[in-house]
Protein backbone atom coordinates (compact mmCIF):
# COMPACT_ATOMS: atom_id res chain seq x y z
CA UNK A 1 0.00 0.00 0.00
CA UNK A 2 1.54 3.37 -0.84
CA UNK A 3 2.80 5.46 1.93
CA UNK A 4 0.46 8.18 2.16
CA UNK A 5 1.04 11.64 4.12
CA UNK A 6 -0.50 12.67 6.81
CA UNK A 7 -2.00 15.63 5.34
CA UNK A 8 -3.04 13.76 2.76
CA UNK A 9 -4.91 11.18 5.10
CA UNK A 10 -6.38 14.41 6.70
CA UNK A 11 -7.95 15.81 3.11
CA UNK A 12 -9.22 12.39 1.96
CA UNK A 13 -10.96 11.89 5.46
CA UNK A 14 -12.26 15.21 5.42
CA UNK A 15 -13.59 14.66 1.89
CA UNK A 16 -15.07 10.96 2.80
CA UNK A 17 -16.50 12.44 6.23
CA UNK A 18 -18.31 14.88 4.26
CA UNK A 19 -19.90 12.66 1.48
CA UNK A 20 -20.86 10.10 4.36
CA UNK A 21 -23.16 12.87 5.77
CA UNK A 22 -24.38 13.76 2.54
CA UNK A 23 -25.56 10.24 2.03
CA UNK A 24 -26.73 10.26 6.14
CA UNK A 25 -29.10 12.56 5.23
CA UNK A 26 -30.86 11.65 2.37
CA UNK A 27 -34.46 10.46 2.46
CA UNK A 28 -33.99 6.37 1.74
CA UNK A 29 -37.88 6.07 1.66
CA UNK A 30 -37.86 8.39 -1.42
CA UNK A 31 -35.88 6.00 -3.49
CA UNK A 32 -36.45 3.00 -5.63
CA UNK A 33 -35.25 -0.52 -4.01
CA UNK A 34 -32.46 -0.36 -5.73
CA UNK A 35 -31.41 2.86 -5.24
CA UNK A 36 -31.45 1.92 -1.06
CA UNK A 37 -29.41 -1.09 -1.45
CA UNK A 38 -26.80 1.16 -3.36
CA UNK A 39 -27.01 4.09 -0.63
CA UNK A 40 -27.02 1.87 2.36
CA UNK A 41 -23.80 -0.27 0.41
CA UNK A 42 -22.52 3.55 -0.34
CA UNK A 43 -22.74 4.44 3.23
CA UNK A 44 -21.27 1.16 4.64
CA UNK A 45 -18.02 1.73 2.24
CA UNK A 46 -17.54 4.67 3.26
CA UNK A 47 -17.76 3.77 7.00
CA UNK A 48 -14.83 1.45 6.23
CA UNK A 49 -12.67 3.76 4.45
CA UNK A 50 -12.87 6.46 7.55
CA UNK A 51 -11.65 3.54 9.66
CA UNK A 52 -8.90 2.75 7.83
CA UNK A 53 -7.87 6.18 7.44
CA UNK A 54 -8.83 6.68 11.06
CA UNK A 55 -6.56 3.61 11.84
CA UNK A 56 -3.24 4.53 9.47
CA UNK A 57 -3.59 8.01 10.95
CA UNK A 58 -2.89 6.57 14.65
CA UNK A 59 -0.21 4.56 13.71
CA UNK A 60 1.66 7.33 11.80
CA UNK A 61 1.12 9.34 15.03
CA UNK A 62 2.38 7.07 17.49
CA UNK A 63 5.70 6.23 14.93
CA UNK A 64 4.25 2.79 14.44
CA UNK A 65 5.86 0.69 12.05
CA UNK A 66 3.25 -0.92 9.45
CA UNK A 67 3.29 -5.08 9.58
Amino acid sequence: MPDYTSEELSDAHRALLSTLHKCEKIDATKLGKSQQTLLKRRIAALKVALTLIEKEQDQKERGDEKP
